[in-house]
């Protein structure tokens, strides 16, 4: 199954982007007529047949489309402090794609490491995973935004948001038990390797979020968000 991405892809033919092209025809050597499979990252896959190799611009005719494919009973959101290393991130980016998950904001937080983060490498990651794992779907990957900018832009709006939080005199549910009890959109606030600061944690508890333990050990930020990405495909 060779799978394609198309972010726009056309009916009832398609051309593929230069750089899918050139993989498709140069590196992969498919020919007149054989089959591929081409996603939007939006959900959409489509079955096609080669009509005209061209490594500049790979013509696909579609046989077949299928919306929603793969689609999941619920759209989880994860909202995470880039560690310094962006490495890290990136990995935590592509394995959370692996497994399902549909949105990713980075988070700058009060102890975060890293104050900036760009998304374009993580964006290229993301597409990768997708087309390696075959899937239809990948996360919409924000720009990053403060942890104030974040709690004030209406996303916890018909949420169930949980913030993971450590150092806390707040009451905090185990996370396996909160997610038995959410609705079909689930956000996860995930920390920087200091925690949320005091202050941030009860802003979240305040603007609606529910303080969740995700167990005894200290996890590292992105194991912590990756293991979020599990716990919910489970749900």
């Amino acid at each position: 199954m060779h799978l394609f991405y198309a972010p726009d892809i056309q009916m009832p033919e398609h051309i593929l982007s230069p750089q899918e092209s050139v993989h498709c025809t140069r590196v992969l050597r498919l020919q007149v007529s054989d089959t591929v499979f081409l996603a939007d990252g939006k959900g959409t896959l489509c079955t096609g047949e080669i009509t005209n190799p061209d490594p500049r611009g790979c013509r696909i005719r579609i046989t077949n489309r299928k919306d929603n494919y793969g689609a999941r009973p619920y759209h989880l959101h994860v909202a995470v402090a880039p560690p310094k290393n962006m490495e890290r991130f990136e990995w935590f980016v592509e394995k959370a794609t692996e497994v399902g998950i549909d949105e990713i904001t980075p988070l700058i937080c009060e102890r975060s490491e890293r104050k900036h983060c760009k998304t374009e490498r993580s964006e290229r990651i993301a597409i990768s995973a997708m087309k390696q794992c075959k899937r239809a779907q990948m996360p919409v990957i924000n720009r990053a935004v403060s942890f104030a900018g974040f709690l004030e832009s209406g996303v916890l709006d018909d949420t169930s948001a949980a913030i993971a939080c450590v150092w806390t005199d707040q009451k905090r549910i185990p996370v396996k038990e909160w997610i038995q009890k959410t609705g079909n959109r689930i956000l996860f606030l995930i920390g920087p390797e200091g925690d949320f600061s005091p202050q941030e944690i009860q802003e979240a508890i305040d603007a609606g979020c529910i303080p969740v333990d995700l167990g005894e050990s200290v996890l590292r930020t992105e194991t912590a968000a990756l293991s979020t990405v599990f716990l919910a495909s489970f749900k």
